[in-house]
């Protein structure tokens, strides 16, 4: 089993490679989401290479900031690791669209399962789907700490000054493209994540092309059996003639 989940983290691992945008350093905590807007949700790839030479990475946390409460973050399964989302209760609570936001997603942890890690020289990506996002900012930082099979900790937490130098550990962070509308307006308290009602048109959409496909193997086999039975009347009269 290890060995099975050593080979899916490296072809996961090797994906996350044709993912990364040119110039993008490799030695990097990063985060990539791609149609991300104001107000929306978005599926937010975090990218994982392990520096060490020596060590692994063995859990990787996100905090998410709570100053415009993001209230929905669903992770993506990862072979031989197990995500947390943990949500903090917010005092006082906030406001956003009208309603009263009284949690927030906090913190998004992943850890190995025993016999897994990112070994030197690899690379791992995973993947959340995090919304409302924010609407006043124009982007979303999400810092990262990175632990690996040595007790060493990585912090991924340097703002990037505008227009200086990168930091040694910049902060993973994704640019929030105004608000088109198709994604905004799903308040915070309550809100509903549109993919799954996405996925809730597509599953129905399956079950009506189903039903279609069973309705029209019945209509042919109904067929079928009448010509049967007709055809053996006829034999019958045949051989009484």
């Amino acid at each position: 089993m290890p060995k099975i989940r050593r080979a899916a983290l490296v072809l996961t691992g090797a994906a996350a490679l044709a993912l990364i945008p040119n110039g993008v350093a490799f030695a990097h905590v990063t985060a990539n989401a791609e149609g991300a807007a104001k107000g929306g949700y978005a599926s937010v790839v975090f990218q994982v290479p392990t520096e060490s030479p020596t060590a692994g990475t063995v859990k990787v946390e996100i905090t998410v900031p709570t100053d415009e409460p993001i209230t929905s973050a669903r992770t993506v399964p990862v072979p031989g690791w197990t995500a947390k989302v943990t949500k903090v209760a917010l005092n006082p609570p906030a406001q956003r669209d009208g309603s009263t936001v009284s949690e927030a997603v906090r913190t998004i942890t992943w850890t190995a399962q025993p016999g897994t890690r990112i070994g030197p020289d690899e690379f791992a990506q995973f993947t959340a789907r995090l919304g409302p996002l924010p609407e006043k900012a124009d982007q979303l930082v999400l810092p990262a700490a990175q632990t690996y099979d040595d007790g060493k900790v990585v912090n991924w937490d340097q703002p990037q000054p505008a227009g200086g130098d990168e930091p040694e550990h910049p902060a993973p962070a994704i640019k929030l493209a105004a608000s088109t509308g198709g994604e905004h307006g799903h308040g915070a308290h309550g809100a509903t994540d549109p993919s799954a009602a996405h996925a809730g048109d597509s599953t129905a959409a399956a079950v009506d092309n189903t039903a279609r496909w069973l309705g029209g193997i019945g209509l042919v086999l109904g067929a079928l059996g009448l010509g049967l039975g007709v055809g053996a009347v006829l034999r019958i009269r045949r051989s009484q003639g």
